[in-house]
């Protein structure tokens, strides 16, 4: 008995022991868990920290070769590049494979040629419908000197633009005539590293000044534009200067020009009638999802020194201009302009925009008849544009915008004896095309409403198609103001109404190589009701205009451009 009891003692002592083993193995096996989830945890914290900072590392790289720049997503809004697209350095060109040209850094070059067939059914910018298919053609080459002389550069662009087979005279239209002259000529000092020094991402900020033939497009090309579109360029004579590049984090341009005139047969000449004057600031460090652009711009004009219509016309031929267009052209203007436009995209979406407020102010004259003279009166107007895109994630990168734009007309009476102030805005030096792909619509006495659809098709035999669409509405924004693009069409006491039409367009454009690019497009045009009635609405539109024309219109094209380079 005494032995069994010792016996169960014993058992007990080591069951005690071992539970009191087991007990502490737990807690260590515990405390070792709980030690190594705090190791893994602040393991993963660093892992999620060095994962963040390799991103922003990423990003920062990022931002440093791309600077502080967001492209513009809105339609028909980007600009020429300085040079222009077509122009090449000489040693990443074909001749790089020469080797006297292999290192050749400092020397640009281009060579462009662009022959574009246009078939225009019952064109509404004529007074009287028909059938024209005109060919056009341009030319343009482009020598440039850099960096070996530096700060010294020049450049010079030439250009030849023709038009054949077309039913209207080429000797009075410089839209599309302009033989053989400079679009740029000028002397450049440029300054890489300038004393405005660097922005924080250590991008240099350049200074350059230009002086000579200039042609270049600001803003959102609708003040001032190469026109690229058209057969003809727009070019300036005088001073252009500029402080930093798109990478920076904001960057000055200023200007003291004078238009030049183009004429189809003959040299063109430095307009001294007018003068045009403005300075364009860029803010893009305020935020990554908004650029800010503050402008002004000063227009003056001497009416004694206007001599020639745009198309070159002596204002004194009676052939082409009467007397009183004559008096109506020689006028004295000072218009100032001053607006802004801001654009970007909505932080962490698809979305983007594109908006613009524009405001006119000024005097200028207005000839009333030849009994009472000029009248002088106040210019005052405004334009403003506005549009919003959505781009779907997909290989195609469809986008998807709306936009809405308006110009502001001329309120006159109905006799023309107007002695109120001109409310007609002043498009200056702009590129129409985005407002309508028939070139119907100019930025005056205008407002347009479109929706759009950009993308880009994957096609097993082409690569980089890109193709947009859309649908456009038109109305007068003053119904007793001109259609200046429809033939200056006018119901001066807009009985007429304001509907002038609705526009539907395609375009597909494509590279057949790195030689050769196609541009394919198609407009159709249904006028509106004032198209229709204005043209009874007097004597001067009954003779002018045609009163039977149909109501619509059709736009093919099939555009080839060449490069040499």
């Amino acid at each position: 008995m005494y032995l069994k009891k010792i016996t169960i003692a014993m058992a007990a002592t080591g069951f005690w022991w071992a539970s009191g083993i087991a007990g502490i193995s737990q807690a260590y096996a515990a405390e070792d868990t709980t030690s190594t989830q705090v190791e893994d945890a602040e393991q993963n914290k660093k892992v999620e920290a060095r994962l963040a900072e390799i991103k922003a590392e990423e990003k920062a790289a990022a931002k440093a070769a791309n600077g502080y720049y967001v492209e513009r997503r809105s339609y028909g809004t980007q600009k020429e590049t300085e040079p222009p697209r077509y122009v090449k350095q000489l040693n990443k060109t074909w001749l790089k494979d020469y080797d006297a040209f292999a290192d050749v850094d400092w020397l640009d070059i281009g060579l462009e040629y662009r022959a574009r067939y246009e078939y225009r059914d019952n064109d509404f910018r004529r007074p009287r419908e028909n059938l024209d298919e005109p060919l056009l053609l341009r030319t343009r080459a482009y020598v440039g000197l850099k960096n070996i002389l530096d700060p010294f550069r020049f450049a010079v662009e030439a250009q030849d633009s023709r038009r054949n087979n077309s039913d209207y005279t080429r000797s009075n239209d410089t839209r599309d005539v302009d033989k053989a002259d400079f679009v740029q000529a000028y002397l450049e000092l440029y300054y890489k590293d300038s004393i405005f020094g660097k922005d924080d991402l250590g991008n240099s900020r350049p200074f350059w000044v230009r002086g000579g033939r200039l042609a270049w497009e600001s803003l959102d090309r609708r003040l001032i534009a190469r026109n690229e579109w058209r057969n003809t360029t727009n070019t300036f004579q005088g001073i252009r200067a500029n402080i930093g590049e798109k990478k920076n984090d904001w960057q000055l341009e200023a200007f003291a020009v004078q238009p030049v005139q183009r004429f189809t047969d003959k040299l063109d000449e430095v307009d001294h009638s007018q003068n045009f004057y403005g300075v364009i600031g860029d803010w893009r460090r305020w935020s990554e999802y908004v650029t800010i652009q503050p402008y002004y711009f000063l227009l003056r004009q001497n009416g004694d020194d206007v001599v020639y219509d745009t198309n070159g016309n002596s204002l004194s031929d009676r052939r082409f201009i009467t007397a009183a267009a004559q008096n109506q052209a020689r006028i004295d203007r000072e218009i100032h302009t001053g607006g802004i436009r801001v654009f970007g995209v909505v932080p962490g979406t698809q979305w983007d925009y594109d908006a613009s407020y524009v405001k006119q102010w000024g005097k200028q004259q207005r000839f009333i008849s030849n009994a009472i003279g000029y009248a002088n009166v106040d210019h005052d107007a405004y334009a403003y544009n506005a549009e919003v895109g959505y781009t779907v994630k997909h290989p195609w990168k469809p986008r998807f915008s709306t936009s809405y734009g308006v110009a502001s007309g001329d309120k006159t009476t109905a006799a023309g004896n107007d002695f109120s102030d001109n409310g007609r805005f002043d498009r200056l030096f702009g590129f129409a095309r985005p407002w309508s792909n028939n070139d119907y619509i100019q930025m005056e006495n205008i407002r347009a409403a479109k929706v759009r659809v950009e993308f880009d098709p994957k096609v097993p035999f082409l690569d980089n198609v890109k193709v947009d669409t859309g649908f456009s509405w038109y109305q007068l924004d003053d119904a007793s103001d001109r259609w200046n693009a429809g033939a200056n069409l006018r119901d001066r006491t807009g009985n007429s109404g304001r509907d002038l039409g609705k526009e539907y367009d395609l375009r597909v454009r494509f590279p057949i190589n790195q030689y050769a690019a196609l541009n394919l497009g198609y407009a159709h045009f249904w006028a509106g009701d004032f198209v229709q009635d204005a043209v009874s609405a007097n004597a001067d539109n009954r003779a002018n205009f045609d009163q039977n024309r149909s109501k619509s219109s059709d736009f093919f094209y099939t555009e080839l451009t060449l490069y040499g380079f």
